[in-house]
């Protein structure tokens, strides 16, 4: 008797479909041919790094050991392609190569490729279509909370992740068994064959070791030997989508996003500047704005309207020609890196494209600092017009840049005046550094200039108001009008007073504004406490026992204020004060801390 031919494509062999159903019993005593054209472009695939095509030479690998066990030949056959024939392969030249050796065989193709079932009955080819199933929940997510940052596994090591919001992220422990290089396979076959189901997944990149896959909102990078000494799962994904409602943004700063067309976001990794960027794209859209994204991985997490594009041909020159004819209001650069990448970025700018750029820095100047020596110095300030420098989630710091041409600060002679480009504080306006040519160098100077004599005088009469308080205390100008005093941590409840009042005496009596500040930053003990707003106040309540004790509350790692707590465990503040308004985002973000 005769057995049964059946040819499996590279679908079904991708998918270890196959060795499944000699498993299962479905197949047995039959006879599977397996065409060249298919081993060669799985081959080609492998060869390239990806993954898809080691799983379906595994696959029939597989196949040979069990064929032996259960009376089925495993036979190859057919003409190996051409080279010209696997760089067609996505136009359906393989799958045409497969049919053809099927009819020859008299064969019953077996494919899970819908267009594939469709033409080989159209050609007379006898097939059987295997319907993908949906894939079952990916073990991957069970690593998951709803404060994982990212999850970290790899081959000999237990895994990790980074859990909790920015600015109090901590590495942890998940588990105890030592992962194998068999669990992170199970793990890896998921993620790759939910890739190819899901229309939400992609895969961003696949070289030779290494593989980038954007499921949803989660980014998955996967290596492997020789890229890596041993196989890694990396999987990162945001755990709160924020609004510029959860930021603490300086008056004016929300109206200069939108006017504003060269923004730059700076921070290390990891400190929220992908996230502040989401929020910015959403205020754009509210107001009307065509908003388009630069990204490799696109992960941002941006609404319908916003179109997210890959480099073009893997060239950001090519996708940038590509959007002048989009037209887009804006452009999210995430995140510039190379040298060329610095180049597009300046070329759209000054095209007349509003651009927001993403980029890693140590601190705002150096991500100004990582432009010069890439452009001109008289470009910089045409192309960067703001810099917000985002940590633990929050905004740190805004520098706001200008051209100005003038004698530099420190030197006298007229004769020395140059282009000056200008750094100042977006709040204080008070200039911070300097950015000009000397000699044959671009140098970047910081700006401490002496205190004016008005200056001197008012920090005099500051002084004179908070000794009796704390006779060592120090006094810093930001702003001719503007001044921080730091003292010792139990003497702020006093210079503060009963819901500010005495400090809110100072300021009336001085006419400055006043900012009150520790000079211990050394943290004490986390106090549990609860919340509640009635009519015009926010209710603080922490326990009874700490009557009379001084609570420190601090929206994440920033000083609020200190106050003393009254009967019942209760801190009463102002919800129209600077202080109370302070106080409710930080509660809104999860942000607000309170320690004694």
């Amino acid at each position: 008797m005769t057995k049964k031919t059946i040819v499996p494509d590279t679908s079904i062999l991708i998918q270890g479909l196959l060795s499944r159903m000699i498993k299962e019993g479905k197949i047995s005593d039959q006879k599977i041919v397996i065409p060249k054209a298919a081993i060669d472009e799985l081959q080609a695939q492998a060869s390239s790094g990806r993954e898809i095509g080691f799983k379906g030479l595994e696959e029939i690998k597989k196949l040979r050991e069990m064929g032996a066990k259960k009376n089925i030949s495993i036979e190859f056959s057919g003409l190996r392609p051409t080279l010209e024939e696997i760089q067609l392969a996505k136009k359906g030249r393989i799958d045409a190569i497969i049919r053809d050796v099927a009819m020859k065989e008299n064969a019953q193709l077996i494919t899970a490729d819908y267009v594939q079932a469709l033409v080989g009955e159209a050609e007379g080819v006898s097939v059987e279509y295997i319907k993908k199933k949906t894939q079952k929940k990916l073990r991957l997510n069970s690593f998951f909370t709803n404060e994982t940052q990212s999850v970290h596994l790899k081959v000999g090591v237990s895994p990790f992740a980074k859990r909790g919001l920015p600015g109090h992220v901590k590495l942890v422990k998940i588990g105890n068994k030592i992962l194998t290089a068999d669990d992170l396979k199970i793990i890896i076959d998921q993620i790759v064959e939910k890739t190819r189901q899901d229309p939400d997944s992609f895969i961003e990149m696949s070289k030779n070791g290494a593989m980038v896959i954007q499921m949803g909102n989660t980014r998955i990078a996967i290596t492997r030997p020789p890229f890596s000494e041993a196989q890694e799962i990396t999987a990162v994904r945001p755990i709160k989508k924020v609004t510029l409602k959860d930021y603490i943004l300086p008056d004016g700063l929300k109206e200069k996003l939108i006017e504003e067309s060269g923004i730059l976001i700076s921070g290390p990794p990891g400190a929220g500047k992908s996230s502040f960027a989401s929020a910015i794209a959403e205020l754009l859209v509210s107001n009307e704005k065509i908003v388009k994204t630069f990204e490799q991985p696109r992960d941002l997490q941006v609404g319908k309207q916003v179109t997210q594009y890959a480099p073009l041909e893997n060239d950001w020159e090519k996708t940038a020609e590509m959007l002048l004819l989009v037209r887009p209001d804006y452009t999210i650069f995430d995140e510039v890196r190379k040298t060329r990448d610095f180049k597009v970025f300046g070329d759209m700018r000054l095209s007349g494209v509003g651009m927001i750029g993403v980029i890693h820095a140590t601190d705002p100047v150096s991500a100004i600092q990582r432009f010069i020596g890439r452009m001109e110095l008289g470009v910089i300030p045409h192309v960067i017009k703001m810099v917000i420098y985002i940590t633990a989630g929050g905004i740190e710091k805004v520098y706001e840049l200008g051209m100005i041409v003038k004698v530099p600060t420190g030197m006298k002679e007229q004769d020395l005046a140059r282009p000056v480009v200008e750094i100042r504080d977006f709040k204080t306006k008070k200039l911070e550094y300097e950015i000009y040519t000397y000699g044959n160098e671009n140098i970047v100077v910081p700006v401490k200039a002496d205190k004016s004599p008005l200056q001197r005088l008012a920090q005099e009469r500051v002084y004179q108001e908070v000794r009796k308080w704390d006779p060592h205390a120090d006094i810093e100008f930001l702003s001719d009008n503007r001044v921080v005093v730091r003292v010792a941590n139990s003497v702020i409840p006093y210079i503060i007073g009963k819901n500010g009042s005495t400090i809110d005496g100072l300021e009336s009596k001085l006419n400055l504004s006043i900012s009150v500040e520790p000079k211990e930053t050394t943290m004490k003990n986390d106090v549990k406490w609860s919340h509640k707003e009635s009519g015009a106040f926010v209710l603080i309540w922490v326990s009874k026992d700490m009557y009379e004790k001084n609570i420190d509350m601090y929206d994440a790692n920033e000083l609020i204020l200190s106050a003393v707590v009254g009967k019942k465990g209760l801190v009463k503040i102002k919800k129209k004060s600077d202080v109370g308004r302070h106080v409710i985002k930080a509660i809104l973000s999860h942000r607000l801390k309170i320690m004694a």
